[in-house]
């Protein structure tokens, strides 16, 4: 290049990649910035729903609160009433141990509901499947000496099922209704085991227990079973149990019972069938024997409190959580 040419001085020297270069730079800075600007709207978007989140959570806190709130101040379960009313206890479900059909928990409603002055006589709405032969005496127990202090009549309502535990319960009322439907009975005591050895021996496990007492495993479901154990556990518990729930019975029942062989031999039977057998007096509703056989219009229920989790969901965990925690309990 001549230094020395007017044409060529100061004049700047064309770079021919210069051109594509710039447009890369360009093109970068907007992806930079379009990754910024799509960053920015999700953490908005993100932002909003959590909040939305935290309102929707506080408005539930605070009417799950306001709702506890209100049932405290009613009373301990409690459904107002005035003038004379049928006084209503409700046993829903299997009937096991720290539960809501406990005795822990329907005792002290039974007591309340026997208590209560305006009431012509206490109604015990049933249905369930049995459950615990314990829970169930309790209940039964309770009953017959709560009848004994108030002078109060006792009716019992069945309605889909009132089996075992929940017949022994029963059988303390003065008078049992239930739906012709109705699957009344299972005077009966079963309990509930299982064995893994088979099942063991193919997949190459072995039982280690150690115990002390020559009889201390002869349940345990990963050893084998022992005949003379299982003889003895059947002639002792099983076998007394159900004697004892034949005695309740009996003594509940009196002479309503026939003297069919199977009264007592764990079947089941419809409620017409039933009444027939002495195991219920009639067949009616809620609604009948409150209008019909009490002579009253209105009703007092009393319920147990729910907890915190029952008012949020309802009772399917409850239930849940029972059902899991109870399905290996064996005797009922």
């Amino acid at each position: 290049m001549d230094s020395n040419n007017p044409w060529t001085e100061n004049k700047p020297v064309e770079n021919p990649g210069q051109p594509a270069q710039s447009a890369t730079l360009s093109t970068n800075a907007l992806d930079r910035l379009a990754n910024a600007a799509d960053a920015y709207v999700k953490q908005e978007k993100w932002s909003r729903r959590w909040t939305n989140t935290l309102k929707i959570a506080v408005v539930l806190y605070i009417t799950v609160s306001i709702v506890m709130l209100v049932g405290f101040l009613n009373g301990p379960g409690k459904s107002t009433s005035s003038g004379s009313h049928a006084a209503l206890v409700s046993i829903q479900g299997s009937i096991m141990p720290n539960s809501r059909t406990s005795a822990s928990t329907i005792n002290p409603l039974l007591r309340d509901a026997f208590e209560d002055r305006n009431a012509v006589a206490v109604v015990i709405h049933m249905n369930s499947p049995g459950g615990s032969p314990v829970q169930s005496a309790l209940i039964n127990d309770e009953i017959t000496r709560l009848k004994e202090l108030h002078n109060k009549p006792v009716y019992v309502v069945a309605e889909d099922l009132c089996a075992s535990g929940c017949y022994y319960i029963a059988a303390a009322a003065d008078q049992i209704f239930a739906n012709k439907g109705s699957i009344i009975g299972s005077i009966g005591v079963r309990f509930d085991s299982f064995g893994f050895t088979e099942l063991m021996d193919k997949l190459g496990v072995e039982n280690r227990s150690m115990t002390a007492g020559e009889f201390k495993t002869f349940i345990n479901p990963f050893g084998e079973e022992d005949p003379a154990a299982k003889q003895f556990f059947k002639d002792r518990v099983l076998e007394r149990t159900h004697q004892q729930f034949i005695e309740v019975v009996q003594q509940g029942r009196g002479d309503r019972l026939s003297d069919d062989p199977l009264l007592f031999s764990g079947l089941v039977w419809l409620g017409d069938e039933a009444v027939e057998l002495g195991l219920i007096d009639g067949l009616g509703d809620l609604g009948f024997v409150v209008r019909d056989i009490v002579g009253v219009k209105q009703v007092r229920r009393y319920e147990a409190q729910k907890g915190f989790v029952e008012h949020l969901l309802g009772d399917l965990v409850s239930e849940t959580a029972l059902h899991l925690s109870n399905h290996f309990i064996g005797l009922r």
